[in-house]
Order: structure tokens, then sequence, then C-alpha cells
């Protein structure tokens, strides 16, 4: 483990604190900016179906800020993660590019109801119900189709 240790930053009068700070700053922006966050963000806007605008505002942000966030010149803060969050945005994969396991406590209503009932069936007739959700995400185009034999 690490340890912080303070320390002393001496200027004279030819140094600038104000500046000596401000290129620290840019500096820590640059590192807070992870390599693809920018595209992650647009990916995760587009399947949502929002256009930079409506997912600005709907997470707290202008429409430029939204646009800087996807360029990747500007890093977004914690209350516009946690407003992504609210809309349904895998806030984990756009910081990671992992994608997150499900979020058990977060369910839709619908979610909640299929899990209910899932876990009231028995094991073969989990498997169909698995077998026929993976037909259906096959026939829609998505590629996920894990199943139980």
């Amino acid at each position: 483990m690490h340890s912080v240790r303070p320390c002393l930053i001496v200027f004279d009068e030819k140094d600038s604190w104000a500046d000596f700070c401000s290129s620290q700053l840019i500096l820590i922006k640059k590192v807070l900016i992870s390599s693809g966050v920018g595209e992650r963000l647009r990916q995760e806007r587009e399947r949502l179906g929002k256009n930079q605008t409506d997912f600005g505002v709907s997470a707290g942000v202008s429409r430029g800020t939204q646009k800087a966030y996807e360029l990747g010149s500007s890093s977004p803060d914690v209350r516009y993660l946690s407003g992504l969050q609210e809309l349904g945005v895998d806030v984990h994969y756009v910081l990671t590019g992992s994608q997150a396991e499900a979020d058990l406590n977060n369910l839709t209503d619908v979610e909640s109801a299929v899990l209910g009932n899932l876990r009231r069936m028995s094991e073969d007739d989990r498997n169909v119900l698995l077998r026929t959700a993976a037909a259906f995400a096959s026939a829609a185009g998505l590629t996920e189709n894990k199943q139980t034999d």
C-alpha cells in the first residue's frame, strides 16, 4: 500500500502559483480521461435512441458538454455519471469497457416479474424458457445466445 506524504512547494517571486496549479490541473484532467470513454458514451446514447442534446440534458449537461465528453476532450463528473445510470446507461461499461453484471437492485417491473417466475419454475421449464429467449434474441440479431442443455 502506498502512503501519502505531504509536500511543500516553494515559489519565489518569479514563479506563478496560478500557472503552476493550472498546469497541474490540466495534467490531472488528461489522466482522468480514459481511452475509449467518449466512444462508449456515444454507443450507449445511440443504444438508448437519443441525440446528444436530449441525452445530455437528461443527464444534466448541455449538448456542447455532451459532445466534449464523446470526443474525449472533457472528462465526465460524478453527477453526470449518476444521471446516466438513472437513464439506464451501463456506467461500468462506459468507464471500463467491460460489461457489468446485472444490477439486481435496479430491475424494472418486467425484469423483476420474469425473474420471479423463472425462480419458481422447474429446471426443465427454465431451460425451455432459456432456449426460447435465445431464439428470440437470435431472430432480433443479438449475438449473445447462452443456452443450457
